[in-house]
C-alpha cells in the first residue's frame, strides 16, 4: 500500500468484518514532537489473546478463503520502517484498538493520501455503522460524525444522493484554512 489512507481503509474493513456498529478513527499530526498518530478503534468481537499475538504474522488470517493476512504485518512494517511502532488492543467483546505512530519526517513515511475519499468509502458502503473521524494537524482539525448527519439527512440515507453531498460538504467545510 502507497498510502495510509489505504492502510485506514483496510483496518476500517477488517473491523466491519467483526462486527463492528461504531468505528472510530483518529489521525493527530505533531510537528513539534515529529509524529503522526492512527488510532481505529471498534465496538467489533474484538480477538482472543492468541489471534492477538498472531495478528502482525503475515501468514495468519482469520478469513477462511485467504491463506495470508497481510493488512494489519504491512501497517506495522509502514510504522517500523520510519522508526514508529504499533499496538494492538483487544478483548473478545470488548473491540480492538488499533494504534500505529510514525516519525512525520522520516524519508520512509508514506504519504497520508486521500483520507476524505476514504471516509466516503466507508460510510457510503457501510451504511448501518456509525463512524466518527477527527484530523487534527497544526493549523486545526476535521470532525466528522455519521450519527449526526443521518440527523440532519430527516430520514433520507447515509448513502443517498443527499447523504454522499452532505458527507463531501462536512468535510469540505471543515477544512484546514
Amino acid at each position: 500500500m502507497e498510502e495510509l489512507s489505504l492502510h485506514i481503509l483496510d483496518v476500517a474493513e477488517n473491523s466491519i468484518r467483526a462486527g463492528a456498529r461504531s468505528v472510530e478513527i483518529q489521525i493527530e499530526e505533531d510537528l513539534n514532537k515529529d509524529r503522526l498518530v492512527i488510532v481505529i478503534r471498534d465496538d467489533g468481537e474484538g480477538m482472543d489473546e492468541e489471534t492477538q499475538r498472531s495478528a502482525l504474522d503475515p501468514f495468519f488470517t482469520t478469513k477462511e478463503a485467504k491463506r495470508v493476512g497481510l493488512g494489519l504485518p504491512l501497517l506495522a512494517a509502514a510504522a517500523r520502517r520510519t522508526n514508529g511502532t504499533i499496538t494492538i488492543r483487544s478483548g473478545q467483546g470488548r473491540g480492538t484498538e488499533v494504534r500505529a505512530t510514525f516519525q512525520h519526517s522520516h524519508i520512509d513515511c508514506q504519504p497520508l493520501g486521500d483520507v476524505a475519499e476514504t471516509m466516503r468509502m466507508l460510510i457510503v458502503g457501510n451504511p448501518d455503522v456509525e463512524f466518527r473521524f477527527r484530523h487534527r494537524r497544526p493549523g486545526g482539525e476535521k470532525r466528522l460524525d455519521t450519527r449526526e448527519i443521518k440527523k440532519s439527512l430527516k430520514g433520507a440515507a447515509i448513502n443517498s444522493i443527499q447523504g454522499i453531498r452532505m458527507i463531501r460538504k462536512v468535510l469540505e467545510e471543515a477544512a484546514w484554512r
